[in-house]
């Protein structure tokens, strides 16, 4: 079961993913683009993210699914679908950057990197969550991203963009009702 877990910044993916692990042995952790960019790519984000560094992530993270077959037992911290989110969200913000140049190509690559996931895992804000995050971690972009995913994963577009296989589950609650909720995700349930 390929799984890929989303959220906006500070949603609780690494929790929820360190929770699954641990019951799951047999996973393979495929970590944040933002990982892959900085560790194996070499390359550095600005001190301030900007569109290109979210379409970079984008690019990284098709790339990176691409290589699970149908089989895989893997579960992933972020999708395709969080960077198209993040660039709608950069948009809706008016920030500078070329975001919306950037939309017809994005979707393309969400397109084929969602071919590679079977559950995808939402993680909506919630304030019974009780995640604290500092004021240092832009929570406007935070909110307009999570807003932004919400009305992705319920719209009718995204259902051109993501193979009828997937299966999309939003885990609220706390961290024991998240992990519930992706446990019914891969029996079926």
């Amino acid at each position: 079961m390929r799984i890929a877990v989303s959220g906006t910044h500070g949603s609780g993916k690494s929790r929820l993913i360190e929770d699954f692990l641990a019951a799951h042995a047999g996973y393979v952790h495929e970590p944040e683009p933002y990982e892959w960019l900085v560790d194996f790519y070499g390359e550095s984000m600005s001190a301030e993210p900007q569109a290109y560094d979210f379409y970079r992530q984008l690019e990284i993270s098709t790339e990176r699914l691409c290589g699970y077959p149908p089989g895989s037992r893997m579960i992933a911290e972020r999708s395709p679908v969080d960077f198209l989110a993040y660039l709608r969200a950069w948009t809706d913000l008016r920030r500078s950057g070329d975001a919306a140049d950037r939309m017809a190509t994005a979707l393309e690559l969400v397109r084929a990197g969602m071919q590679h996931v079977d559950v995808l895992v939402v993680l909506p804000l919630s304030d019974s969550d009780r995640i604290v995050v500092p004021e240092d971690e832009d929570l406007e972009l935070r909110d307009a991203m999570n807003d932004q995913l919400l009305e992705l994963i319920h719209s009718s577009e995204l259902d051109a963009l993501i193979p009828g296989h997937l299966r999309i589950v939003e885990a609220r609650g706390p961290r024991d009702e998240r992990l519930a909720a992706i446990e019914r995700a891969i029996r079926g349930g």
